[in-house]
């Protein structure tokens, strides 16, 4: 796996321009090649493309290139430009989900992982913006990571990410081992709704989103712990 940096300098001379908060957008993006000799671009991922006649399951191995990207907007949705972004292809397909069933992956050093590209992303970006405190930075269920949360605050930053982990949390020292009513996804089930948000998706549609939040302190990982 190989990462190649790249960034203009134009974003920062908008960004200092503009006012108020910053939307730091994080995602990852695949643009797949179709070449006689793939090996000189990189690959991707494999795919399941059916079963050959004799049954034999058809794996292939996509040739392409990945790229992570952070976009800076407005607050109204005006872009600025890009605040980090990196280029990379994958060479080690076979037996990585056979490694996660005997290795716990909380316990692998974040460094040496794929997904440290979220946390390098919003210390770049942090850097141009030249300001942690304006930016918001955005990213989907993927970057829901531990470490990502202890970076942002050490930064001073903010961040709005999709959970997908129920973790654990602060809990009373005589409250029950393991009680599923010390975790984030119930705490935050049994918060107050705090109002609704209407929002327009078309020129004439709307949909309305019902709002609810809550200060929850999480715990570490176990292997973080």
């Amino acid at each position: 796996m190989a990462f190649w940096p790249a960034i203009s300098p134009r974003p920062a001379a908008r960004i200092a321009a503009s006012e108020g908060p910053i939307l730091i957008l994080q995602d990852t993006t695949e643009f797949i090649y179709s070449r006689a000799q793939p090996g000189k671009i990189g690959f991707t991922k494999t795919i399941n493309a059916g079963r050959y006649k004799a049954g034999q399951p058809n794996v292939l191995t996509l040739c392409g290139v990945l790229m992570h990207s952070s976009l800076a907007v407005t607050l109204t949705g005006t872009p600025l430009g890009l605040t980090a972004v990196k280029f990379w292809t994958r060479t080690k397909f076979k037996g990585t989900l056979a490694l996660k069933r005997h290795i716990n992956p909380t316990r692998v050093p974040i460094e040496t992982k794929e997904s440290y590209r979220w946390l390098e992303n919003l210390r770049q970006s942090i850097a141009l913006v030249g300001a942690a405190e304006r930016c918001v930075h955005v990213g989907d269920r993927e970057s829901d990571i531990y470490e990502l949360y202890c970076t942002a605050q050490d930064l001073g930053t903010s961040f709005l990410v999709r959970v997908q982990t129920n973790r654990l949390t602060e809990r009373t020292a005589d409250a029950v081992p393991h009680d599923p009513a010390h975790r984030v996804f119930a705490q935050l089930a049994a918060a107050p709704w705090a109002g609704r948000h209407r929002i327009t998706v078309d020129q004439d549609e709307t949909t309305c989103l019902q709002v609810k939040f809550a200060a929850i302190r999480t715990l570490p990982p176990v292997g973080k712990q």
